[in-house]
């Protein structure tokens, strides 16, 4: 480990790093702070809304990635010498590639602005977490962060009950809907599965918040998150059993069952869902299908095809209610439809890289490594029926880039750092192993 880096980490114990705080800030707003201002505004939270640059986005998405760019100008010497994990080259690689397709979009203008957000929102989360010691817990960080988050919204539930046709479908507390309150309680269920490994303040606390997260997840009525929130942590306990057992990459097994899943849909939506059509997703996406045959290399651009005007292809082309979708509810099929058979290779790369790497962490601590497959497995599942690959600032994506960015953190150091002792904090899981 470089002697900089030592001199910085004084002990093993878990902390919250000054340079982990602004990828801890973009979680605390997308998850907390802007959904706070629109639901205290009254304003019709949606997707487009979140897309297009409003005064708060204006303010903070330049102003972090200021002060990013600040912190890596000011420790370039220690910077500097930081050689990138592969699968954060790899993301750099898909977000190249979105951003020349600027040039061919539908809508330029629309397509440079989203584009623009989100090279903002890389650099606010990736910079600083290169920045980070090796002992700063960003995860821990965004435990609080969603902790907090479900007690709010477990008060604000009353009042917050949505209805179709006359018929209750679910709550959403102050989030945009109850897949956005379901995705919410299912990545903080999963952050406090975690918590309760340890022991103490921070276990009891992990109880708490799973029973909070539960319930959020009741009152949601999500059923996509309910299933992949369980789903999600027997899968990565899986993978990481079989990786030890067979020496097999973690990306494998997730890749297998995510194919066998996409094969067998009709049966597995039925199961599951009791509705081969997914809610009408199926109806969305054969028309998402057909655009895609008619721009299949290149696509129509980065965020470009939906949600870009009245002479937009998915309003003057879409069928019926399908002109009034915000994307095409599958992360992978929008990729493709924006990006291409190109843009949509480039994410599965930077995926596969991103779930290889975990297998480097749990060389180290399966523990933290559970965790993070779980919340990737998640998220790459959730996208099979929700669109998040990439979209503004997305929760989920956001989620995805910090967890992304732990692991770059953690594969850089493939041992513990030397004369240090295990902390009485750390999960009794990865005590015992070390």
């Amino acid at each position: 480990m470089h002697s900089y880096e030592l001199s910085r980490a004084r002990s093993f114990t878990p902390m919250i790093d000054k340079w982990s705080i602004l990828p801890i800030l973009a979680c605390v707003y997308v998850s907390i702070v802007q959904p706070l201002i629109y639901f205290a505004s009254s304003y019709r939270y949606t997707l487009q809304t979140m897309m297009e640059s409003n005064w708060e986005n204006r303010i903070f998405w330049p102003v972090m990635t200021v002060s990013s760019v600040g912190l890596a100008i000011l420790n370039y010497p220690y910077f500097g010498k930081r050689t990138l994990p592969p699968h954060i080259i790899c993301l750099l690689v898909y977000a190249a590639f979105a951003g020349a397709s600027v040039l061919w979009a539908f809508r330029p203008e629309l397509s440079f602005i989203r584009f623009t957000q989100q090279v903002m929102i890389l650099i606010t989360i990736m910079l600083p977490a290169v920045l980070a010691v090796q002992t700063a817990d960003m995860m821990r960080s965004l435990f609080l962060c969603f902790a907090f988050g479900s007690i709010l919204n477990v008060l604000l539930l009353n009042g917050s009950q949505l209805y179709v046709n006359n018929v209750p479908v679910g709550y959403q507390g102050y989030l945009a809907g109850k897949n956005a309150l379901g995705q919410f309680a299912a990545v903080a269920f999963l952050l406090a599965l975690y918590e309760m490994l340890y022991r103490n303040h921070r276990r009891a606390l992990g109880i708490i918040v799973v029973v909070v997260a539960g319930i959020l997840l009741f009152f949601s009525n999500s059923k996509t998150s309910i299933a992949f929130a369980i789903f999600a942590p027997l899968l990565a306990g899986f993978t990481l059993m079989t990786r030890k057992t067979m020496r097999i990459s973690p990306a494998i097994v997730p890749f297998i069952i995510i194919t066998l899943s996409v094969f067998f849909r009709d049966r597995v939506s039925w199961y599951l869902f009791g509705d081969v059509t997914l809610s009408g997703r199926t109806f969305i996406w054969d028309f998402v299908v057909y655009e895609i045959k008619r721009s299949p290399l290149l696509g129509w651009g980065y965020q470009s095809f939906w949600l870009v005007g009245r002479d937009a292809p998915s309003i003057v082309e879409a069928p019926g209610w399908v002109k009034n979708m915000p994307n095409a509810h599958n992360g992978y099929l929008d990729t493709m439809l924006e990006m291409g058979l190109v843009g949509f290779a480039f994410l599965v790369i930077f995926i596969m890289a991103t779930l290889h790497a975990i297998g480097r962490v749990a060389d180290r601590d399966a523990a933290r490594a559970w965790l993070m497959l779980s919340l990737a497995i998640f998220i790459i599942f959730h996208n099979l029926l929700e669109s998040t690959w990439m979209h503004g600032g997305d929760l989920l994506w956001v989620v995805f880039l910090v967890v992304a960015a732990e692991i770059g953190r953690c594969w850089r150091s493939t041992r513990v750092i030397s004369g240090s002792r295990p902390s009485r904090d750390r999960p009794a899981l990865a005590s015992h192993e070390s």
